[in-house]
């Protein structure tokens, strides 16, 4: 009896493994796919507690900035199954709402209780909606983000540095409120000795290939008061994109690549200007929010040696708006399961984990807490900035409407080829033609 006890046992406990064992083997899958930085590092320890809670096991598809639209723009068009989830551009939201690359969020928002104004304004329209100013959600906003600077504080505030800086300006070295006070700091720091070592004025963004010059040139444009139609919704450009202040303002940014920026910066965006600043090669630099919680702790140039600022205004307050949302792709076979993600993500305790594990959580539970400006030293800018955000067109065509400021923009400040007015003036010719090809004019 006790030997067939014991065989019974060990045959209870065989069909348990082996139950536990198909269990395992089915257990579902998710693949969230975004860039390769330092939040997405955020992101994976996130997901550690949602996996805990659901038993979901989180794979991860991280790419680099400089090929992350082209790859998985490329999966989206082609209906590609890697992505369950996607962090998406903004710039992407009209495309993939319209071919069908995004799972529409409405209904599943209202049957889990999941409020859009539950989350910052700008970031709702920029990161979720088409068309836009309508409620019709694509993304979760996910990852808050906008262009802003970041300057050496210890070289500021050198005695000798400052008295020579008020004797020539008139006024105290301090981050600049505008674009051309940013530009006489600039000069004023490019090509001097400090602590023996030759520096220089800024790094600004002139990248070609994906949109590193289009989102430093607009960082002046938006400062200028730039408008993208003559009136919203019209596709109207003339008098707008190619208005005095526009061409005063590119005219701007190539003079501060041609007076103020390291040697050899011709094709340089987010990484660049990172290498720039922490090898001390540089007094100030444009980048995105996202990259000031590693820039702050970076052993050499962080901590006390730095400080930071919104982006300058000229004639208007306005930041480039960067940051994505977070959406379910429409060709997955797991939305279910994507779905549970998204309701996961947007719980306001995984909101404030995400914040403190270092993404940018765009929650109005975090963001208007009243302790979070003073959260860190670049969080009350922050703020600013993402109340005065402007975005590139997000139309289905954005791609090629990219490609055409890419290269005009560059071919004026970088290749030194032609004028402002006639680098905007056949701008509005190819987005003309984009958008008569798009039906829209």
């Amino acid at each position: 009896m006790r030997k067939l006890l014991t065989l019974a046992t060990a045959l209870s406990a065989s069909a348990l493994a082996s139950a536990a064992f198909v269990n395992q083997s089915q257990a579902e899958e998710l693949t969230l796919c975004w860039a390769a930085w330092d939040p997405a590092n955020a992101l994976v320890e996130l997901s550690k507690d949602f996996t805990a809670e659901s038993g979901t096991d989180m794979k991860f598809e991280f790419v680099p900035w400089t090929s992350y639209a082209d790859r998985f723009l490329n999966e989206l068009n082609s209906q590609g199954s890697l992505c369950d989830l996607i962090i998406g551009d903004s710039q992407w939201i009209g495309g993939s709402a319209e071919n069908g690359h995004y799972v529409k969020l409405n209904d599943f928002f209202e049957a889990e209780g999941i409020s859009m104004d539950d989350f910052l304004e700008p970031t709702v329209y920029g990161y979720s909606t088409w068309p836009k100013g309508t409620p019709n959600y694509w993304a979760l906003p996910a990852m808050g983000d906008a262009l802003g600077w970041v300057y050496r504080k210890d070289w500021f505030e050198k005695p000798e540095l400052q008295a020579e800086f008020k004797e020539k300006y008139g006024r105290d070295l301090a981050p600049p409120k505008t674009w051309t006070e940013l530009k006489d700091i600039a000069e004023f720091f490019q090509g001097r000795d400090v602590d023996g070592k030759t520096v220089y004025g800024a790094a600004i963004f002139t990248e070609r290939g994906s949109e590193g010059i289009t989102m430093g040139v607009t960082a002046a444009l938006y400062a200028w008061g730039f408008e993208y139609e003559t009136e919203p919704g019209t596709y109207a450009m003339e008098g707008a994109v190619n208005s005095a202040d526009a061409v005063a303002a590119l005219e701007f940014y190539k003079e501060l690549y041609d007076c103020c920026t390291p040697p050899g910066y011709s094709d340089a965006y987010m990484q660049e200007g990172l290498d720039a600043f922490k090898s001390g090669q540089v007094a100030m630099m444009m980048n995105w929010f996202a990259f000031w919680p590693g820039m702050y702790k970076d052993e050499n140039v962080g901590g006390d040696k730095i400080g930071f600022f919104v982006n300058p205004q000229e004639k208007v307050p306005a930041s480039t708006l960067g940051g994505q949302g977070i959406s379910v792709v429409a060709y997955s076979d797991k939305q279910d399961t994507a779905l549970e993600y998204i309701k996961w993500f947007a719980k306001p305790e995984v909101q404030k984990k995400w914040a403190a594990l270092g993404g940018v959580s765009t929650a109005k539970s975090v963001l208007l807490d009243p302790d979070f400006p003073n959260s860190a030293p670049y969080a009350a800018d922050f703020l600013v900035a993402m109340g005065q955000v402007k975005d590139f067109w997000q139309e289905p065509a954005f791609a090629e409407l990219m490609q055409a400021m890419q290269k005009r923009v560059h071919d004026y400040v970088v290749a030194d080829q032609g004028t402002a007015q006639e680098a905007l003036d056949k701008l509005i010719e190819d987005w003309t033609e984009t958008f008569e090809d798009e039906g829209k004019l």
